[in-house]
Protein backbone atom coordinates (compact mmCIF):
# COMPACT_ATOMS: atom_id res chain seq x y z
CA UNK A 1 0.00 0.00 0.00
CA UNK A 2 1.35 3.29 -0.98
CA UNK A 3 2.64 5.71 1.86
CA UNK A 4 1.17 9.24 1.64
CA UNK A 5 3.81 11.91 1.17
CA UNK A 6 4.35 14.00 4.17
CA UNK A 7 5.66 17.38 3.67
CA UNK A 8 8.86 18.36 4.77
CA UNK A 9 9.12 20.73 8.45
CA UNK A 10 9.51 23.93 7.85
CA UNK A 11 12.92 24.75 9.63
CA UNK A 12 13.07 28.21 10.88
CA UNK A 13 16.68 30.38 9.85
CA UNK A 14 18.33 29.28 13.46
CA UNK A 15 17.34 26.09 12.72
CA UNK A 16 18.50 25.39 9.40
CA UNK A 17 22.29 24.96 9.47
CA UNK A 18 23.20 25.92 5.83
CA UNK A 19 21.29 29.82 6.74
CA UNK A 20 23.07 32.38 6.31
CA UNK A 21 22.94 34.88 9.30
CA UNK A 22 22.21 38.73 8.57
CA UNK A 23 23.98 39.91 11.74
CA UNK A 24 26.88 38.09 12.70
CA UNK A 25 28.36 39.30 16.59
CA UNK A 26 31.52 37.08 16.65
CA UNK A 27 33.66 37.38 19.94
CA UNK A 28 32.66 40.49 20.55
CA UNK A 29 33.88 42.18 23.82
CA UNK A 30 33.93 45.87 25.16
CA UNK A 31 35.66 47.40 27.84
CA UNK A 32 35.47 50.55 29.45
CA UNK A 33 38.86 51.17 31.59
CA UNK A 34 38.61 48.12 33.72
CA UNK A 35 35.25 47.76 33.42
CA UNK A 36 33.96 45.10 30.97
CA UNK A 37 30.40 45.75 29.36
CA UNK A 38 30.24 43.40 27.02
CA UNK A 39 32.44 40.09 27.62
CA UNK A 40 33.26 37.61 24.42
CA UNK A 41 29.57 37.79 22.96
CA UNK A 42 29.06 35.51 19.61
CA UNK A 43 25.53 36.02 18.39
CA UNK A 44 23.57 35.13 15.00
CA UNK A 45 20.76 37.17 14.00
CA UNK A 46 19.09 36.51 10.38
CA UNK A 47 16.94 38.19 8.02
CA UNK A 48 13.62 39.33 9.21
CA UNK A 49 13.99 38.79 12.77
CA UNK A 50 12.09 41.20 15.44
CA UNK A 51 15.75 39.73 17.96
CA UNK A 52 15.32 41.19 21.25
CA UNK A 53 18.53 41.96 23.59
CA UNK A 54 17.04 41.21 26.98
CA UNK A 55 18.65 41.99 30.56
CA UNK A 56 18.82 44.19 33.32
CA UNK A 57 20.39 47.75 33.89
CA UNK A 58 24.27 46.88 33.84
CA UNK A 59 24.02 43.48 31.27
CA UNK A 60 25.63 45.24 28.69
CA UNK A 61 22.37 44.88 25.53
CA UNK A 62 22.46 48.57 25.53
CA UNK A 63 26.75 48.59 25.10
CA UNK A 64 26.17 45.83 22.40
CA UNK A 65 22.98 47.95 20.40
CA UNK A 66 25.45 50.81 20.48
CA UNK A 67 28.03 48.97 18.53
CA UNK A 68 25.90 47.28 15.67
CA UNK A 69 24.96 50.92 15.66
CA UNK A 70 28.51 52.29 15.32
CA UNK A 71 28.31 54.63 18.26
CA UNK A 72 30.56 51.96 20.25
CA UNK A 73 33.93 50.08 18.39
CA UNK A 74 34.53 46.44 19.95
CA UNK A 75 37.22 46.08 22.00
CA UNK A 76 37.59 42.57 20.75
CA UNK A 77 35.99 40.88 18.25
CA UNK A 78 34.21 41.96 14.56
CA UNK A 79 30.71 42.79 13.90
CA UNK A 80 29.34 41.48 10.06
CA UNK A 81 26.13 43.12 9.03
CA UNK A 82 25.03 41.69 5.43
CA UNK A 83 28.00 39.28 4.93
CA UNK A 84 30.08 42.75 5.26
CA UNK A 85 33.13 43.46 7.93
CA UNK A 86 31.67 46.61 9.94
CA UNK A 87 35.02 47.51 11.70
CA UNK A 88 36.35 51.52 10.85
CA UNK A 89 32.64 51.92 9.15
CA UNK A 90 31.23 54.64 10.62
CA UNK A 91 27.56 55.03 11.88
CA UNK A 92 26.39 56.98 8.53
CA UNK A 93 27.57 54.84 6.07
CA UNK A 94 25.89 51.38 7.70
CA UNK A 95 22.64 50.14 6.40
CA UNK A 96 21.64 50.65 9.55
CA UNK A 97 19.00 53.23 11.40
CA UNK A 98 18.66 53.54 15.09
CA UNK A 99 15.51 54.84 17.22
CA UNK A 100 15.93 56.38 20.80
CA UNK A 101 14.62 55.72 23.95
CA UNK A 102 13.76 59.79 23.96
CA UNK A 103 12.47 59.60 19.96
CA UNK A 104 14.66 62.81 19.43
CA UNK A 105 11.84 64.73 17.32
CA UNK A 106 12.79 68.11 16.40
CA UNK A 107 10.09 70.08 17.99
CA UNK A 108 9.85 73.50 15.22
CA UNK A 109 9.56 71.01 12.54
CA UNK A 110 6.12 69.43 11.62
CA UNK A 111 4.92 65.30 11.80
CA UNK A 112 5.96 65.06 8.26
CA UNK A 113 9.00 67.54 8.34
CA UNK A 114 10.65 65.30 10.79
CA UNK A 115 10.19 62.00 9.01
CA UNK A 116 11.57 63.68 5.93
CA UNK A 117 14.57 65.14 7.74
CA UNK A 118 16.87 62.07 6.67
CA UNK A 119 15.85 62.09 3.04
CA UNK A 120 16.90 65.50 2.91
CA UNK A 121 20.03 64.97 3.94
CA UNK A 122 20.80 62.41 1.60
CA UNK A 123 19.41 64.72 -0.97
CA UNK A 124 16.60 62.43 -2.19
CA UNK A 125 14.50 64.51 -4.62
CA UNK A 126 11.40 66.28 -3.65
CA UNK A 127 8.92 64.16 -5.35
CA UNK A 128 10.38 61.20 -4.13
CA UNK A 129 10.64 62.30 0.02
CA UNK A 130 7.26 63.41 -0.54
CA UNK A 131 5.88 59.59 -1.83
CA UNK A 132 7.88 58.07 0.86
CA UNK A 133 6.88 60.10 3.65
CA UNK A 134 3.25 59.93 2.70
CA UNK A 135 3.59 56.21 2.42
CA UNK A 136 5.17 55.77 5.78
CA UNK A 137 2.85 57.89 7.43
CA UNK A 138 -0.20 56.51 6.21
CA UNK A 139 1.72 52.99 7.39
CA UNK A 140 2.00 54.54 10.57
CA UNK A 141 -1.75 55.81 10.58
CA UNK A 142 -0.68 59.14 10.85
CA UNK A 143 -1.24 60.70 7.87
CA UNK A 144 -4.04 63.43 9.30
CA UNK A 145 -1.45 64.28 11.57
CA UNK A 146 1.40 65.00 8.49
CA UNK A 147 1.12 69.55 9.68
CA UNK A 148 0.88 68.77 13.98
CA UNK A 149 4.17 69.69 15.55
CA UNK A 150 5.10 67.11 18.55
CA UNK A 151 3.84 69.05 21.17
CA UNK A 152 0.74 68.46 20.24
CA UNK A 153 0.63 64.89 19.72
CA UNK A 154 0.24 62.05 22.47
CA UNK A 155 3.24 59.90 23.22
CA UNK A 156 2.21 57.04 21.26
CA UNK A 157 1.67 59.28 18.24
CA UNK A 158 5.54 60.59 18.94
CA UNK A 159 6.95 57.20 19.23
CA UNK A 160 5.05 56.16 15.89
CA UNK A 161 6.55 59.23 13.94
CA UNK A 162 10.07 58.21 15.24
CA UNK A 163 9.31 55.01 13.95
CA UNK A 164 8.37 56.13 10.22
CA UNK A 165 11.59 58.87 10.73
CA UNK A 166 13.46 55.99 11.36
CA UNK A 167 11.59 53.63 8.50
CA UNK A 168 11.33 55.88 5.35
CA UNK A 169 14.92 55.63 4.78
CA UNK A 170 14.74 52.02 4.24
CA UNK A 171 17.06 50.88 6.47
CA UNK A 172 17.93 46.50 6.37
CA UNK A 173 18.76 46.94 10.16
CA UNK A 174 16.42 48.84 12.57
CA UNK A 175 17.86 49.20 16.23
CA UNK A 176 15.17 50.43 18.94
CA UNK A 177 16.45 51.42 22.09
CA UNK A 178 13.85 50.91 24.50
CA UNK A 179 11.16 52.11 22.25
CA UNK A 180 8.32 52.23 24.54
CA UNK A 181 9.57 52.52 27.78
CA UNK A 182 7.55 56.32 27.72
CA UNK A 183 4.13 54.47 27.02
CA UNK A 184 1.63 53.74 30.12
CA UNK A 185 0.96 49.81 29.89
CA UNK A 186 -2.08 49.93 27.90
CA UNK A 187 -1.13 52.11 25.24
CA UNK A 188 2.58 50.13 25.34
CA UNK A 189 0.84 46.60 24.61
CA UNK A 190 -1.18 48.22 22.23
CA UNK A 191 1.86 49.49 20.33
CA UNK A 192 3.72 46.27 21.00
CA UNK A 193 1.11 44.67 18.12
CA UNK A 194 1.41 47.56 15.97
CA UNK A 195 5.00 47.14 15.73
CA UNK A 196 5.06 43.46 14.82
CA UNK A 197 2.79 44.51 12.28
CA UNK A 198 5.04 46.89 10.91
CA UNK A 199 7.88 45.00 10.78
CA UNK A 200 6.11 42.14 9.57
CA UNK A 201 4.92 44.16 6.81
CA UNK A 202 8.11 45.82 5.66
CA UNK A 203 9.98 42.71 6.31
CA UNK A 204 13.29 44.57 7.72
CA UNK A 205 14.92 42.93 10.49
CA UNK A 206 14.62 44.71 13.62
CA UNK A 207 16.97 44.40 16.96
CA UNK A 208 15.19 45.89 19.84
CA UNK A 209 16.66 46.59 23.38
CA UNK A 210 14.44 46.24 26.77
CA UNK A 211 14.06 45.32 29.93
CA UNK A 212 11.03 44.52 30.70
CA UNK A 213 10.63 40.69 30.13
CA UNK A 214 6.53 41.00 28.75
CA UNK A 215 7.81 43.44 26.05
CA UNK A 216 10.32 40.61 24.77
CA UNK A 217 7.92 38.22 25.20
CA UNK A 218 5.24 39.72 22.72
CA UNK A 219 7.37 40.80 20.11
CA UNK A 220 10.39 39.08 19.58
CA UNK A 221 11.27 36.04 16.63
CA UNK A 222 13.76 35.10 19.45
CA UNK A 223 15.28 36.56 22.65
CA UNK A 224 18.88 36.51 23.98
CA UNK A 225 19.27 37.22 27.85
CA UNK A 226 22.12 39.05 28.99
CA UNK A 227 23.61 39.47 32.18
CA UNK A 228 26.47 41.10 33.15
CA UNK A 229 27.64 41.48 29.91
CA UNK A 230 26.87 37.48 29.18
CA UNK A 231 24.53 35.90 26.97
CA UNK A 232 22.51 33.76 29.16
CA UNK A 233 21.10 32.28 27.21
CA UNK A 234 19.10 32.69 23.38
CA UNK A 235 15.82 30.94 22.09
CA UNK A 236 12.24 31.56 20.80
CA UNK A 237 10.08 33.15 23.75
CA UNK A 238 8.37 29.54 24.37
CA UNK A 239 11.87 27.80 24.83
CA UNK A 240 13.04 31.03 27.35
CA UNK A 241 10.44 30.66 29.21
CA UNK A 242 9.56 26.54 29.39
CA UNK A 243 13.42 25.14 29.23
CA UNK A 244 15.19 28.12 31.24
CA UNK A 245 18.79 26.73 31.19
CA UNK A 246 19.75 28.52 34.45
CA UNK A 247 18.37 30.27 38.02
CA UNK A 248 19.01 33.17 36.41
CA UNK A 249 17.15 33.16 33.57
CA UNK A 250 13.83 30.97 35.09
CA UNK A 251 13.83 33.90 37.83
CA UNK A 252 14.27 36.75 35.31
CA UNK A 253 11.29 35.91 32.60
CA UNK A 254 8.18 35.74 34.53
CA UNK A 255 7.49 34.30 38.15
CA UNK A 256 9.13 30.92 39.47
CA UNK A 257 9.09 28.76 42.21
CA UNK A 258 12.48 27.68 42.87
CA UNK A 259 12.68 23.96 45.05
CA UNK A 260 16.41 22.97 46.30
CA UNK A 261 17.32 19.02 46.30
CA UNK A 262 19.38 16.56 45.55
CA UNK A 263 19.26 13.57 42.78
CA UNK A 264 18.46 10.30 43.99
CA UNK A 265 17.65 8.95 40.95
CA UNK A 266 18.54 9.45 37.40
CA UNK A 267 17.05 7.47 34.34
CA UNK A 268 16.68 8.47 30.65
CA UNK A 269 13.06 9.06 30.62
CA UNK A 270 13.34 10.67 34.47
CA UNK A 271 15.02 11.80 36.98
CA UNK A 272 13.55 12.07 40.89
CA UNK A 273 15.02 14.95 43.20
CA UNK A 274 14.62 14.50 47.34
CA UNK A 275 13.72 18.13 48.55
CA UNK A 276 13.83 18.98 52.20
CA UNK A 277 12.18 22.59 51.13
CA UNK A 278 9.55 21.30 49.02
CA UNK A 279 8.47 18.64 51.47
CA UNK A 280 8.21 15.83 49.11
CA UNK A 281 9.95 13.92 46.15
CA UNK A 282 10.06 15.90 42.65
CA UNK A 283 9.42 13.67 39.46
CA UNK A 284 10.62 14.90 36.21
CA UNK A 285 9.85 13.08 33.52
CA UNK A 286 12.80 13.62 31.61
CA UNK A 287 16.67 12.98 32.05
CA UNK A 288 19.29 14.98 33.15
CA UNK A 289 23.30 14.74 32.74
CA UNK A 290 23.98 15.04 36.51
CA UNK A 291 25.51 11.95 38.70
CA UNK A 292 23.24 10.98 42.17
CA UNK A 293 23.55 13.60 44.67
CA UNK A 294 24.20 16.65 42.35
CA UNK A 295 22.61 19.51 44.16
CA UNK A 296 19.88 21.33 41.69
CA UNK A 297 16.87 23.11 41.42
CA UNK A 298 13.94 22.51 40.12
CA UNK A 299 12.02 25.45 38.93
CA UNK A 300 8.30 24.97 38.66
CA UNK A 301 6.08 28.02 36.61
CA UNK A 302 2.93 29.40 39.52
CA UNK A 303 0.28 28.47 36.73
CA UNK A 304 1.82 24.73 36.57
CA UNK A 305 0.87 23.93 40.27
CA UNK A 306 -2.70 23.04 41.34
CA UNK A 307 -4.54 23.85 44.23
CA UNK A 308 -6.98 21.79 46.12
CA UNK A 309 -8.26 21.29 49.48
CA UNK A 310 -8.88 17.42 49.14
CA UNK A 311 -5.90 15.17 48.80
CA UNK A 312 -4.73 14.86 44.62
CA UNK A 313 -5.07 11.25 43.32
CA UNK A 314 -1.49 11.86 42.68
CA UNK A 315 -0.63 11.99 46.38
CA UNK A 316 -0.26 8.26 47.15
CA UNK A 317 3.12 7.89 45.72
CA UNK A 318 4.45 11.26 47.56
CA UNK A 319 5.92 12.51 44.62
CA UNK A 320 5.46 16.10 43.43
CA UNK A 321 2.52 16.85 45.90
CA UNK A 322 3.06 18.68 49.44
CA UNK A 323 1.10 21.16 51.96
CA UNK A 324 0.55 24.24 53.00
CA UNK A 325 -1.36 26.81 54.81
CA UNK A 326 -2.66 30.05 52.45
CA UNK A 327 -0.92 33.35 53.64
CA UNK A 328 -1.51 35.96 50.96
CA UNK A 329 -4.45 35.94 48.04
CA UNK A 330 -4.05 38.92 45.52
CA UNK A 331 -7.34 38.83 43.31
CA UNK A 332 -6.65 40.34 39.80
CA UNK A 333 -9.59 40.34 37.88
CA UNK A 334 -7.99 37.86 35.03
CA UNK A 335 -6.97 35.27 37.73
CA UNK A 336 -5.84 34.99 41.30
CA UNK A 337 -2.40 34.57 42.82
CA UNK A 338 -2.06 32.61 46.05
CA UNK A 339 1.01 32.59 48.14
CA UNK A 340 1.37 29.63 50.65
CA UNK A 341 3.65 28.34 53.29
CA UNK A 342 4.94 24.74 53.34
CA UNK A 343 5.66 23.26 56.74
CA UNK A 344 9.28 24.18 56.13
CA UNK A 345 9.00 27.99 55.63
CA UNK A 346 9.46 28.26 51.88
CA UNK A 347 6.72 30.50 50.36
CA UNK A 348 5.15 28.97 46.42
CA UNK A 349 2.95 30.87 44.74
CA UNK A 350 -0.03 29.28 42.86
CA UNK A 351 -1.95 31.40 39.93
CA UNK A 352 -5.33 30.66 39.05
CA UNK A 353 -7.59 31.72 36.27
CA UNK A 354 -10.88 33.23 37.54
CA UNK A 355 -13.05 31.33 34.58
CA UNK A 356 -16.31 31.81 36.32
CA UNK A 357 -17.44 34.71 38.68
CA UNK A 358 -17.71 34.29 42.27
CA UNK A 359 -18.45 36.39 45.34
CA UNK A 360 -16.32 33.77 47.62
CA UNK A 361 -13.15 31.98 46.79
CA UNK A 362 -13.35 28.87 47.06
CA UNK A 363 -10.15 28.55 48.64
CA UNK A 364 -9.21 31.49 51.83
CA UNK A 365 -7.26 32.66 54.34
CA UNK A 366 -5.13 30.31 56.59
CA UNK A 367 -6.74 27.33 54.95
CA UNK A 368 -4.78 24.34 54.33
CA UNK A 369 -4.32 23.14 51.11
CA UNK A 370 -2.30 20.48 49.04
CA UNK A 371 -0.48 21.91 45.95
CA UNK A 372 0.87 19.28 42.94
CA UNK A 373 1.86 19.30 39.67
CA UNK A 374 2.51 17.23 36.85
CA UNK A 375 6.02 15.41 35.44
CA UNK A 376 6.18 17.71 32.81
CA UNK A 377 6.03 20.94 34.84
CA UNK A 378 9.39 20.71 36.45
CA UNK A 379 12.95 21.80 34.86
CA UNK A 380 16.09 20.49 36.06
CA UNK A 381 18.76 23.16 36.70
CA UNK A 382 22.24 22.64 38.09
CA UNK A 383 23.39 26.22 37.92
Amino acid sequence: MAQPIRKPTRLEPWQDPDAVPYVRIDKVTKRFGDFVAVDDVSLNIYRGEFFALLGGSGSGKTTLLRMLAGFETPSEGRIFIDGVDMSGIPPYERPVNMMFQSYALFPHMSVEQNVAFGLKQDGVPRAEIRERVAEMLDMVQLGRFAKRRPHQLSGGQRQRVALARSLVKRPKLLLLDEPLGALDRRLRERTQFELVNIQEKLGVTFVVVTHDQEEAMTMSTRIAVMNQGYIQQVGTPSEIYEYPNSKFVAEFIGSVNMFEGRVVEDEPDHVLVRSEEAGCDLYINHGVPAPLGTQVWVAVRPEKIALSKEPPPAAADGRNVTRGVVREIAYLGDMSIYLVELAGGKTVRVTMPNVTRRTELPVTWEDEVYLSWRPFAGVVLNQ
